[in-house]
């Protein structure tokens, strides 16, 4: 359990098989991970479809697809052609947990922030809840920026760059963020 009383996911997806590629039993799939380079040094991995419990499999080999960005090629021990690899489609690919990549400090998964609640630091007073964060906004790709806290206020929404200047404390055991927010920033920011 964390800190909110909640229970730790047990699993955290990796990727969703396609289809069949090639002839010699590999699976194409979407990847799922801002890590895809760390699957190639994994010996097995988890597959489900739906809410079934995921199955370990052991993995032959993994590369990126060169000629489609986003998608990865697996190729389960034991497949070796395309009718055993049709058997995988549509099912989920997974890791423990506990296995995700560490991340270096001041680094969040979008995961841990989301259902985060948001508090204002105001003088010496006693912080005010904001609201609670329901999702990550990013910069488009190839545009440099900061990431937006999109929080779910009283109010309606509210953006808050997820910067070391305002968001001062990020606590994701206790899911508590604490902001000092600029001057002006929520009159201008709540869209109802």
């Amino acid at each position: 359990m964390n800190a909110s009383g909640e229970p730790r996911p047990r699993w955290v997806q990796i990727a969703s098989i396609l289809r069949a590629r090639g002839n010699k039993g590999e699976v194409a799939a979407v990847l799922l991970t801002d890590f895809p380079a760390r699957i190639s040094s994994l010996e097995k991995v988890y597959l489900a479809k739906g809410q079934q419990e995921p199955q370990p499999v052991a993995l032959q080999r993994f590369w990126m697809d060169q000629n489609h960005p986003g998608q990865g090629i697996f190729h389960f021990t034991g497949s070796t052609n395309i009718s055993e690899a049709e058997k995988f489609r549509g099912l989920d690919v997974f890791l423990p947990f506990e296995d995700r990549v560490r991340l270096p400090a001041g680094k969040y998964f979008v995961t841990d922030l989301i259902g985060c609640t948001v508090f204002e630091l105001i003088g010496g007073d006693s912080p005010r809840v904001l609201g609670t964060v329901r999702d990550v906004a990013f910069p488009g790709e190839g545009i440099a920026g900061t990431p937006l806290l999109r929080v779910d206020s009283p109010r309606g929404e509210l953006l808050i760059p997820l910067a070391e200047d305002i968001c001062t404390r990020v606590d994701i055991a206790a899911r508590r963020i604490e902001v000092n927010l600029p001057e002006g920033l929520l009159g201008v920011n709540i869209s109802e």
